[in-house]
């Protein structure tokens, strides 16, 4: 079961809001453990059993490392045991390269840990976060379970650090103001899903299998245009979905997304896109790394580094971490050549050029094929246009022009700058209309299959 599924959004999700608000104010913690243990079991009874272990696992080093962290070598073992322990299952799991190990352990055929590559890095964060006595160890058990299981975040996170988690949870507000909110956010990034997602979807595959030494450049460029968007309104959505049903809880989280592919430098879509994410590897691994030198270059090498292990966290194979060290290089050469002026509009075109350079090695299977379709899109097939690009460009240009028009902050701006009272109420009318007939066109197209769980890739 996923957020975009009819037995989510018509079953699981009121049933839930409404057992949470009839339970009893101190019970509500434990309510939402139960229900995200029940979402869990939906997915699959294996999955729910490994994420109870998994938490158990780590709610024992957390506090192992507390009771010995007086002697710094002592807790070392158990860090360095959790840590291990955290990113071998993350490996594991991500990679297809361990059959033999799926045998052993009895793991059911298809069997993927949803989330994993969230929970993962939040264990690990924990426990240095512990080690460092940056984080007291949480003895609340259910707090702690929720930190790993909470349903809201477990699909698309956010990674959220422990201390930061624990304040949300005890800053909850729960009004009806807010169920309307996150009602409204949900239904934002269902759309996203749904409505522009899938399509865009339909639009990649169909370049995407065809031969891409027979491709023409107007069509490969298509292609690779259109898994960008479709990745993003896919990750965004998800992330929506996950942040509207918490609000309904009265949890606060942070958007993973402020807008990253309509920006105007190279830096500040490193910074937007899955933020939280970048944050994480900039206290726990490239920080660390620029204090022990002070070498501007060695400093922007670190930097590349850690974009470099981004783009694995996005894809365990070579041409994840050629997408990450593009962008991080990226990056520090536009700190190095851009002026300190450019043009808004030119800044959005290069920076929006070079995203979708470097995501060809992300949507490929490996380095060659990339190669050879970055060659399509240079025209290196002789062929500009042909019948299929007019075909496709025909089809979906409107689908385009709205999906940038989307990922582009325009109209939040417009809301932000609409100063008369009687202008924010027709805008909030017509916002109430809109996210109605979105739900509605999205029940309808999901009527179909019963959900609509196409994912490019698992996180």
């Amino acid at each position: 079961m996923v957020y975009s599924s009819l037995l989510f959004i018509y079953g699981f999700l009121p049933v839930s809001i409404l057992l949470f608000y009839i339970t009893p104010k101190k019970f509500r913690e434990l309510t939402l453990l139960f229900l995200s243990m029940v979402f869990c079991g939906i997915i699959s009874l294996f999955f729910l059993i490994f994420i109870l272990a998994y938490t158990a696992m780590n709610y024992g080093f957390v506090h192992l490392i507390s009771r010995l962290r007086k002697n710094k070598k002592l807790a070392a073992v158990p860090l360095a045991s959790g840590i291990i322990i955290d990113l071998a299952a993350l490996i594991v799991f991500r990679t297809e390269h361990f059959s033999q190990l799926y045998d052993i352990l009895k793991v059911p055929d298809g069997f993927f840990p949803v989330g994993i590559s969230f929970f993962s890095l939040a264990a690990v964060g924990t426990l240095i976060d512990v080690y460092k006595r940056r984080l007291s160890a949480e003895h609340n058990i259910v707090r702690f379970s929720l930190y790993f299981m909470f349903f809201p975040r477990l699909i698309m996170g956010p990674l959220l650090r422990y201390g930061v988690f624990r304040r949300i949870i005890c800053n909850r507000r729960e009004t009806p103001e807010n169920i309307g909110i996150g009602m409204t956010l949900f239904v934002k990034g269902l759309a996203k899903k749904v409505i522009v997602a899938d399509d865009l979807y339909m639009l990649y595959t169909a370049v995407h299998s065809q031969n891409v030494s027979e491709l023409s450049a107007v069509t490969a460029w298509l292609g690779i245009t259109a898994f960008v968007l479709c990745l993003y309104f896919t990750l965004s959505g998800f992330a929506d979905m996950g942040t509207g049903v918490a609000y309904c809880f009265g949890y606060r989280m942070p958007q993973s997304f402020n807008y990253p592919l309509i920006s105007t430098r190279i830096r500040y879509f490193a910074a937007r896109w899955q933020s939280q994410v970048i944050q994480w590897l900039r206290r726990y691994v490239t920080k660390p790394l620029y204090s022990v030198c002070t070498y501007r270059w060695v400093k922007e090498l670190i930097f590349i580094f850690g974009w470099t292990l981004f783009g694995i966290w996005y894809r365990f194979n070579t041409n994840g971490a050629l997408w990450g060290l593009l962008i991080g290089a990226a990056v520090v050469i536009e700190s190095r050549i851009a002026k300190k002026k450019i043009m808004d509009i030119t800044g959005i075109v290069y920076t929006l050029f070079v995203i979708i350079i470097c995501s060809v090695f992300l949507a490929g299977n490996s380095p060659a094929y990339s190669g050879r379709y970055l060659i399509a899109m240079l025209g290196g097939n002789n062929v500009i246009a042909d019948s299929q690009s007019f075909y496709l460009l025909k089809s979906y240009i409107v689908l385009l022009l709205a999906a940038v028009y989307a990922a582009s902050d325009l109209f939040r701006n417009m809301m932000t700058r609409a100063g008369k009272k009687k202008v924010k109420t027709v805008i909030n009318a017509a916002s109430t209309l809109i996210v109605l007939a979105a739900l509605i066109i999205c029940t309808a197209l999901l009527s179909y299959s019963g959900s609509s769980e196409m994912l490019i890739m698992k996180l």
